[in-house]
């Protein structure tokens, strides 16, 4: 797919057929993620891949009863390792580099899912320590977002935008 109409057409799939995802093609979404930048190309996030029908259920609940997560034949939980970009940047690398690093893996693996005919939802509304204690991480990695992922059964309507004027503000002299 060409890059903008890739962008453009992406939307999040809360409904999934009951169809397996093959390894090989979730070996690429992740591969997309390991592209995105990030602070001093220091990767501060690590993923954990969800497949167990019982964990996913938990994260359901975690997500505050979203039923189409449960669903979902495979759940990726990004998380950023907050001592790797701590280390180096300090408390801003902790609070805000290592999400930036995340959000940015996490956008591409959604892009690249969308290019192979996988549907994604990106999901930040959960409770976040029940989700750390499902997943058993330490307590310097945190989970960021939970993101579904199956192939679609259903083709959202796109949402309306906001015009580019809205965005785009120059700086005054």
């Amino acid at each position: 797919m060409e890059v903008f109409q890739t962008i453009s057409q992406r939307r999040s799939i809360r409904r999934f057929k009951k169809e397996d995802i093959d390894e090989s093609l979730i070996e690429k979404i992740i591969q997309a993620g390991i592209w995105a930048p990030s602070a001093g190309n220091l990767q501060s996030w690590e993923l954990i891949l969800v497949k167990n029908p019982r964990t996913k259920e938990k994260l359901s609940e975690a997500a505050y009863m979203r039923e189409f997560i449960a669903k979902a034949p495979v759940i990726m939980v990004p998380c950023v390792n907050q001592r790797v970009s701590g280390t180096v940047y300090g408390n801003r690398g902790v609070e805000l580099y290592s999400i930036q690093d995340v959000s940015c893996a996490i956008e591409n693996m959604l892009l690249m899912a969308h290019a192979l005919g996988i549907g994604s939802c990106w999901v930040g509304a959960f409770d976040e320590q029940q989700v750390t204690d499902l997943i058993g991480t330490p307590s310097y990695v945190r989970p960021v977002a939970l993101v579904s992922m199956g192939y679609p059964d259903e083709k959202p309507y796109p949402p309306p935008r906001r015009d580019l004027a809205d965005f785009l503000h120059f700086e005054k002299y």
